[in-house]
């Protein structure tokens, strides 16, 4: 048995997170690894700890085909791959994952392996792992037995002797291929992927692990992890405005329109912009981008730039949900109001507010559209253009920083 060491550096690798089980000892319908924990996904959580680390190039899912719907809404936002279909047994789901990796890893790039319902791994334990396996070429995290054990028959063995494994594991990529293959035409079953390995004679390094990267497995690990999420996990409410103004087009046109909220309205003269000049959702993506610091729309869709001519201002707004997405945040309320003498939002009102919370991805319920005029005075009272004022709320997760490790 080999020990790893901790030299001074961290190598690139790769991860495979199998995700493709049922969760069946959890109870409940939904999968574990998808079932919300203090606001998140276990899945995106696990997810998100790699996603932390220095060196990693890659994270790969495999997932059941069934649950494509609940891994897309897990991971929106994130920057992965697509997802590798996985077989009926964890074997099989990973050897796929290992296959489908052919094309972009070599014989001795590292690859790890994780656990989908381990979400409290930490940065440093990923960082173990990686390193002793590229030393070693196989290595794993293995935390000390502290209770007394007993067999069935009676035995009490030596605690001093075992240790209970954990993830990640981490292997030379061709090592691991090699194992599976093996055991695939051997038609062995291993519940573990150092056992693959030890099976081909190769020695496996042992890294410390500890109790806090539990697996999630029954009511009682969930009941634990919520609790231990919500003592170092809070949350606060962040609002940003937006304002914007499009003048209409100097000249009027038959069978004219305008976009406004993503929605095409008959009208005698169109809005002037760059891109579609949908004041209401220029607005909208200021104050969405607002709430998480994230700059304005100029910074991300500069007018200057060809691409955006002309361009569907729904996907300025998907981009800012995607930008709140990425930093833990949650949509509660948007609150829209357009400024115009014409035309008439009443109408409209509630196809517009349908729309928003469409391209939002959010309910109905947390959107309000509505419009005033200026009695006659300015720009909009002259009917030169229309105006538009966001204001955006989002629900931010904050950690105790204390304890950030572990969450």
């Amino acid at each position: 048995m080999a020990v790893c060491s901790s030299p001074d550096f961290c190598p690139s690798f790769s991860v495979l997170i199998p995700a493709a089980g049922g969760g069946t000892r959890m109870g409940g319908s939904l999968p574990k690894q998808y079932r919300p924990l203090a606001g998140k996904t276990v899945l995106r959580r696990t997810i998100e700890r790699f996603l932390a680390c220095s060196g990693c190039l890659r994270v790969q899912i495999v997932i059941d085909p069934a649950h494509e719907t609940l891994y897309r809404a897990s991971i929106a936002g994130l920057d992965l791959p697509s997802p590798v279909a996985g077989g009926t047994e964890r074997q099989d789901s990973v050897l796929a994952g290992i296959d489908s990796l052919a094309g972009f890893l070599k014989g001795d790039d590292i690859l790890l392996i994780h656990d989908a319902a381990r979400p409290f791994v930490t940065v440093e334990d990923i960082h173990a792992v990686a390193r002793a396996a590229t030393q070693t070429g196989a290595a794993t995290l293995a935390a000390p037995v502290t209770d007394t054990l007993v067999h069935r028959d009676g035995t009490y063995p030596d605690r001093a002797a075992l240790q209970a494994i954990q993830t990640p594991q981490g292997f030379r990529y061709g090592l691991l291929r090699a194992a599976h293959r093996q055991a695939r035409d051997a038609g062995r079953v291993y519940t573990d992927d150092t056992a693959l390995v030890a099976a081909l004679g190769h020695t496996v390094t042992y890294c410390p692990g500890g109790r806090h990267n539990m697996k999630l497995t029954t009511p009682e690990d969930w009941t634990m992890a919520t609790r231990l999420l919500t003592e170092t996990v809070s949350f606060e409410t962040r609002t940003g405005t937006g304002y914007d103004v499009h003048a209409f087009a100097e000249s009027p046109a038959k069978n004219a329109t305008i976009r406004l909220c993503g929605v095409e309205l008959t009208h005698t003269q169109g809005l002037a912009g760059h891109s579609d000049a949908d004041v209401g959702l220029h607005a909208l993506t200021d104050a969405l981008l607002g709430t998480v610091g994230a700059g304005d729309i100029g910074q991300h869709f500069p007018p200057g730039d060809p691409q955006w001519r002309g361009a569907d201002s729904a996907r300025f707004v998907e981009k800012a949900v995607d930008i709140i997405g990425e930093k833990g945040g949650k949509i509660v309320n948007i609150d829209l109001t357009l400024i115009c003498e014409t035309p008439k939002i009443g109408p409209h009102r509630d196809a517009l507010r349908a729309r928003v919370a469409q391209i939002c991805g959010i309910a109905e319920t947390r959107v309000n559209v509505k419009a005033t005029t200026t009695e006659g005075l300015g720009f909009t009272g002259r009917k030169e253009g229309i105006a538009a004022l966001a204001v955006a709320t989002v629900r931010i997760e904050t950690r105790d920083e204390k304890y950030s490790n572990f969450t």
